[in-house]
């Protein structure tokens, strides 16, 4: 025990070489060494002990929904050419699978881009020269109803399709870019994700999301289209046509649109092809 100046001392210490140390908790250990002779006593000097260095180790790591969210803002600068949106396609394999609140998000931001705004546009123009749709009549009122009609298609087949229904099936509405394998195995891999998806379970499945999704908008398309042109065996024809224009689209993300698109993000390619095909 030392006394109130913090002196102590050891009696009866066999002569010779000697290590003293002295440590305590928060404080860096000190240590002196040296001889004692015979009959000798030794003074050793004062002894400070230092403060310890701390030592903290912090490790940073996103949570998922901070990665989705970081891999969105990504997408929403994919624009082909530089300028048609191409924000339904992930380019990571291993994608983090987005919140309800992020499907709305994207479907929002590819609802109101100024780009969909012009192409819908053009659609209208397209239908007013072939008189699709002829119940709307021609000039500047029929070219608005039919420019009005496109975007409600646009607008409802977006979120039904890629936000609501994702939701609440657990869903994810991108394609997954697959890039690697023979030129076969891409092909058979864009068509067949026409009509499956991932889920946000990480597994493959049935794409109810787009086929359900694609008749519900062709069924509130009734509510504002002519009379004449109001038939659910259409609805379903254009569901099926959607599903093959979904798979040509496909391929052109596989084979075209990947070296046309701007700012796309570059990741590891998935490395079983098998497993994407299921």
């Amino acid at each position: 025990m030392s006394d109130s100046d913090g002196r102590f001392f050891f009696s009866g210490v066999a002569p010779g070489a000697f290590q003293l140390t002295v440590k305590s908790a928060g404080f860096t250990t000190q240590g002196l060494s040296g001889t004692l002779h015979p009959g000798e006593n030794l003074l050793v000097p004062p002894i400070i002990l230092a403060v310890a260095t701390a030592s903290t180790e912090v490790r940073v790591s996103l949570i998922p929904t901070e990665m989705a969210e970081a891999e969105i803002k990504d997408e929403e600068k994919q624009r082909v050419l530089g300028i048609i949106p191409n924000f339904y396609v992930t380019y990571n394999p291993a994608a983090v699978p987005l919140h309800p609140k992020q499907k709305f998000e994207l479907a929002w931001k590819a609802t109101i881009d100024p780009i969909n705004f012009g192409l819908v546009g053009a659609i209208a123009g397209i239908q007013q020269a072939s008189n699709s749709f002829s119940g709307y009549g021609q000039g500047a009122q029929g070219y608005g109803k039919r420019y009005g009609a496109a975007y409600a298609d646009f607008v409802t087949g977006t979120f039904i399709g890629s936000a609501i229904l994702p939701s609440l099936l657990k869903q994810d509405p991108r394609y997954f870019y697959k890039g690697t394998g023979t030129r076969r195995a891409r092909v058979l891999y864009a068509i067949a994700n026409s009509v499956i998806c991932k889920g946000d379970n990480g597994h493959w499945q049935a794409n109810y999301s787009a086929l359900i999704g694609s008749l519900a908008a062709g069924g509130i398309s009734n509510l504002y289209y002519p009379e004449s042109d109001r038939d659910a065996t259409v609805t379903f024809e254009n569901t099926l046509i959607g599903i093959g224009a979904s798979a040509a689209s496909n391929i052109l993300q596989e084979f075209v649109i990947r070296k046309l698109t701007r700012n796309a993000p570059k990741y590891t390619p998935a490395a079983s092809p098998a497993s994407a095909s299921r």
